[in-house]
């Protein structure tokens, strides 16, 4: 009697083969490899994907002929120059993204940190020694190789943010349009004056006012003396002996 295989034990065998396959496997995903100086070289963004304005990491992972990883390249051994749009970046030192006794991270990983904020391909170049032998290696991002940074934009739901760019323009525009307000209002001795010809002319103003109450009351007192003089002149017997 032939016995067949159950289907959740080829399942658990299937899946345990796969796991050990990708715990086996070099690290590929969106990297590139290259060798040089009798290493090999992984090279790639330490987050993926890589988004602009987030913080990430050039990340080098080194090893040796047999793909045993480099683990004592001491930090600022190794320097990273990023080129992007034409424009390079400050050297930056690399220095070991792990640490074997705490037993975290990858072995032969090193890593500067970056934050990329245009999008685009960039282009790594490392220069250094490793082993005291000298080491010059460049990789730019494309399909080969490792993914260029993308605008967070791209990945952004429902809502999408302005980019730092644009941002930028906005601030630059708030900026210009305080200095035209600052530059085209009136200076400090301008609004003094003209509030101190204001109080003059409201004093002028208040002595107008106080003359003509004045003068008006003068005019209705000799008009009421007046009047009472023209009827005294008509009454009867007025002007007689």
């Amino acid at each position: 009697m032939i016995t067949r295989p159950r289907p959740k034990l080829i399942a658990g065998a299937t899946g345990a083969i796969l796991l050990l396959s990708l715990l086996a496997a070099p690290i590929v995903a969106a990297h590139g490899h290259t060798t040089a100086a009798g290493f090999n070289f992984v090279i790639g963004w330490a987050n993926e994907p890589t988004l602009v304005g987030q913080p990430n990491a050039v990340a080098l992972f080194v090893y040796d002929q047999a793909d045993k990883p480099i683990t004592d390249i001491p930090a600022d051994a190794i320097s990273v120059v990023v080129t992007t749009a034409g424009q390079d970046s400050p050297s930056f030192s690399l220095a070991p993204a792990f640490d074997v006794e705490e037993g975290f991270g990858t072995p032969g990983e090193y890593s500067s940190d970056l934050i990329p904020t245009a999008p685009g391909d960039y282009t790594f170049h490392f220069t250094g020694t490793i082993h005291d032998k000298a080491i010059d290696v460049s990789m730019t991002s494309g399909a080969e190789t490792f993914d260029g940074a993308v605008a967070a934009a791209d990945l952004e739901f429902p809502v999408k943010q302005p980019t730092l760019t644009e941002v930028g323009t906005r601030l630059d525009r708030i900026d210009g349009r305080i200095d035209a307000l600052q530059s085209s209002a009136p200076a400090a001795g301008a609004i003094a004056g003209a509030q101190s010809a204001a109080a003059a002319a409201a004093s002028a103003a208040d002595r107008a006012l106080l003359i003509g109450v004045v003068v008006g009351g003068a005019g209705l007192v000799l008009a009421v003396i007046a009047i009472s003089m023209v009827l005294r002149a008509r009454r009867p017997g007025a002007g007689s002996a």
